[in-house]
């Protein structure tokens, strides 16, 4: 059996189907990891989620921006975006079906081996002020309000960039915003891990005092796999941590990469988007 991590969909339905012609993926015999944004940006947002749907327990995903985005647009009451291309799955006649598969779906995956130690899988990174055990108890708190009967209300108030900085004692909603953030949204942070909001692009454009959160140390050392900031195009660079950009660009017209997570090996197909 082999794993392959694969990096953010984005509708990009042709190529996740190319991509796993050339794994030669068998859903009885491998296992896939999705690292969130299945949706939004690429024209195959739909087929994409019932593809990966279909595949069962073959295919673990996280939630990432995108996704929690198309729940908030059809269960918490938010507009789409200028951009967005979540109509088809709005109108879809299996719509429910779909949104209460992706509302069910965790913040953070893990799995402990002998040769790679823990691997943890987010959309964003993990804040390194947490633990790997923490970062866990932190993703069920809030997949327990996603899963709960007041979902929609959170839904709802989830967007927002207050409270940046992660400390014990929030509680409510900021404490579940700032959670939601770190997992989903973060890029750029600063020693204390406040997170910044602004910046979007490559290095370069980090804010003064702040750098990639995989550049500050950890206590522990999991293997962190996460997608969300294509701009990376795969890489690291002077990363403090083991961690893994699975991110490579395919709705802006690049490639979309999966990484075999037993032989470390990197396979890709180029994106069919101008």
């Amino acid at each position: 059996m082999t794993t392959y991590a694969i990096g953010d969909l984005q509708g990009c339905h042709d190529e996740f189907v190319a991509l796993l012609e050339q794994l030669d993926f068998d859903p009885h015999r491998d296992r896939l990891w999705l690292a969130g944004d299945l949706v939004n940006r690429g024209p195959g947002s739909l087929a994409c989620l019932r593809e990966v749907m279909a595949l069962g327990e073959a295919a673990t995903t996280v939630l990432g921006n995108h996704d929690l985005h198309l729940l908030a647009v059809a269960r918490g009451g938010a507009r789409e975006n200028r951009k967005d291309t979540l109509a088809p799955v709005l109108g879809a006649p299996d719509r429910e079906r779909l949104l209460d598969w992706l509302q069910s779906r965790p913040l953070l995956v893990r799995r402990c081996s002998e040769e790679r130690g823990d691997t943890v899988m987010t959309h964003a990174g993990l804040l390194p002020q947490w633990s790997v055990e923490q970062a866990a108890g932190l993703a069920g708190e809030a997949e327990s309000r996603l899963a709960g009967e007041r979902a929609g209300a959170f839904l709802e108030a989830m967007y927002g960039n207050a409270p940046a900085c992660w400390r014990g004692d929030l509680d409510g909603l900021d404490r579940l915003r700032m959670i939601i953030n770190v997992f989903t949204r973060m890029r750029f942070i600063d020693a204390a891990g406040c997170l910044d909001f602004a910046a979007k692009e490559g290095l370069d454009s980090a804010p003064a005092g702040f750098a990639p959160w995989f550049q500050f140390p950890r206590d522990d050392d999991p293997w962190l796999l996460f997608g969300h900031w294509a701009a990376l195009q795969g890489e690291t660079p002077a990363s403090r941590v083991r961690a893994e950009a699975l991110d490579t660009g395919c709705v802006w017209g690049n490639r979309l990469t999966a990484l075999d997570l037993e032989s470390g090996r990197h396979i890709s197909v180029p994106s069919r988007r101008r």
